[in-house]
C-alpha cells in the first residue's frame, strides 16, 4: 500500500503533473525495478518513456524542449520518480546535470542544435568530473584538452560516470591549462574515436543504474563542442553541482519516503501478542520518527529550491539540503529494516534494497563531509539573512 506525499503544488498544472508521474511510476516502474537491480539491468527505455512524458527536461526552458517548470516543482517530480525507482530517479538527475552546461553557458546555436534532442529523452546524458586520484578536489584532475587547430584532443580517464557505456552524449571537464584552476567544458559524443568505458563497477546498491570509468584516448572533437570559454569549466561544475545537490536530495526524500510507506504498510499489517505491530507505543515511535525525518528532508529540499527560483543565491541552503536529506534517508532506510525485522533482512521485501542504495546518496555529489564545508565557510562569510516577498498575480 502507498501512502503519497502531502503536497502544495503551485498550480493545477504542476498538481497534475504530480499524478501524471504518479501514473508512470506505478505503471512503468514499479513492475520492473525488482527484477532490474536484481539482474543489475540498465533500463535504457524507460528515460525515452519519461522523456516523451515531459519528464527529462522539466526545469529548463520550454523554446528548446523542456518544461519550464521551476525547481521547486521538478524536484516534487524527482522525488515521486525515486520514491519508486532511486535508480532511475538518480539517472534523471545526472541527466538534468549533464544537461546544465549547455543550457546556462552555451551558445543560442548550441543549444538549438542540441537541446531538443536532450531534453526529449533521445539522447541521454552523462557526467565526468570526478578522476579516481583526485576525489572531491576537481581542480586536481589530470584528464587534459590541447587545442589542435579547429579540433580538442583529450586524454584522461573519469572515473564514478553514471550511464557511462550507455550514455548518447558525456559533459566533460578536462584541463586546458596548468593553472589548478585552467580547465573547461565539452560535450562529447557517445561514438567518438576513442572513447571507451570500462566494465560497469559492482556496487552495494543503485545496480540498475550503470557506474563506469570513461577512457579517453586521443579523442579528437571540434572546438564548437566546447561550452563556454576556455578556462570556464570549473565556474559550469561548481554551479552545476549546487543544483545537482538538489536533485539527490529530492532523491534520498523519495527513497526514505518509499522506504517508509513499506514500513508503514507492514507495521499495519503483522501482528504479535494480540494487535498489530503499530499498535505498540515502542514501534509507532520509531515510524513516528521516521516520518518526521522525511518531511524535514523534504522541507530543506524545497527551501533551497524556493531561493534557486527567486535568483537568490542558494550554495549554503543546497549543502544543507543534500546532507539532512542523505543522512536522514540512511536513518530512515536503516528503521525500515528493522521495523520488518528477519523479512527486512531478507530480499523478498524491498528495505533492504532501500537501505543499500541510501548509503551512497551520502558520498555522491559531495561527500556530506564536503557539504559540512560548505556550510561551515558560507557560515564564516559575513552573510546576513535577507527578507524577499513573492509577488504572484492571482
Amino acid at each position: 500500500m502507498v501512502m503519497p506525499a502531502t503536497r502544495v503544488m503551485p498550480t493545477d498544472e504542476t498538481a497534475d503533473l504530480i499524478t501524471l508521474t504518479r501514473e508512470i511510476a506505478r505503471n512503468e516502474l514499479a513492475p520492473r525495478v525488482a527484477e532490474a537491480e536484481a539482474d543489475e539491468k540498465f533500463p535504457r527505455d524507460v528515460f525515452t518513456t519519461l522523456g516523451r512524458a515531459g519528464l527529462l527536461g522539466l526545469p529548463y526552458p520550454e523554446e528548446y524542449g523542456g518544461g519550464g517548470q521551476p525547481y521547486e516543482v521538478y524536484l516534487q517530480v524527482l522525488e515521486e520518480i525515486a520514491a519508486v525507482w532511486s535508480s532511475v530517479g538518480v539517472g534523471v538527475s545526472v541527466h538534468a546535470l549533464s544537461c546544465f552546461g549547455l543550457v546556462n553557458f552555451g551558445t543560442s546555436k548550441q543549444r538549438k542544435q542540441w537541446l531538443p534532442d536532450m531534453l526529449g529523452g533521445d539522447l541521454l546524458g552523462a557526467y565526468c568530473l570526478s578522476e579516481a586520484h583526485a576525489g572531491s578536489d576537481a581542480a586536481a584532475m589530470r584528464t587534459k584538452a590541447v587545442r589542435d587547430g579547429d579540433d580538442y584532443v583529450l586524454n584522461g580517464a573519469k572515473a564514478w560516470t553514471t550511464h557511462g557505456g550507455y550514455a548518447d552524449f558525456y559533459k566533460v571537464m578536462a584541463r586546458t591549462s596548468n593553472d589548478r584552476n585552467g580547465i573547461s567544458c565539452f560535450l562529447v559524443p557517445a561514438d567518438t574515436e576513442g572513447l571507451t568505458a570500462d566494465p560497469p563497477e559492482k556496487k552495494m546498491g543503485l545496480t540498475g543504474s550503470a557506474t563506469t570509468t570513461m577512457r579517453f584516448e586521443n579523442v579528437r572533437i571540434p572546438v564548437e563542442r566546447r561550452l563556454g570559454d576556455e578556462g570556464q569549466g570549473l565556474q559550469i561544475a561548481l554551479e552545476g553541482l549546487d543544483s545537482g545537490r538538489l536533485g539527490i536530495a529530492a532523491v534520498a526524500t523519495g527513497l526514505a519516503q518509499g522506504a517508509l510507506d513499506h514500513a508503514v504498510s507492514y507495521a499495519k499489517e503483522r501482528e504479535t501478542f494480540g494487535k498489530k505491530i503499530i499498535d505498540h507505543q515502542g514501534l509507532a515511535f520509531v515510524l513516528a520518527d521516521m516520518a518526521a525525518a522525511v518531511e524535514s528532508g523534504r522541507a530543506t529540499t524545497l527551501h533551497a529550491a524556493r531561493l534557486k527560483d527567486q535568483g537568490r543565491p542558494f550554495s549554503k541552503e543546497a549543502a544543507i539540503a543534500k546532507m539532512v536529506a542523505t543522512d536522514n534517508a540512511m536513518r530512515v532506510t536503516t528503521d525500515a529494516v528493522q521495523v520488518l525485522g528477519g523479512y527486512g533482512y531478507t530480499r523478498d521485501f524491498p528495505v533492504e534494497r532501500y537501505m543499500r542504495e541510501a548509503k551512497v546518496m551520502q558520498i555522491f555529489e559531495g561527500t556530506n563531509q564536503i557539504q559540512r564545508m560548505v556550510i561551515g565557510r558560507a557560515l564564516a562569510k559575513d552573510d546576513r539573512g535577507t527578507i524577499s516577498v513573492e509577488n504572484k498575480e492571482n
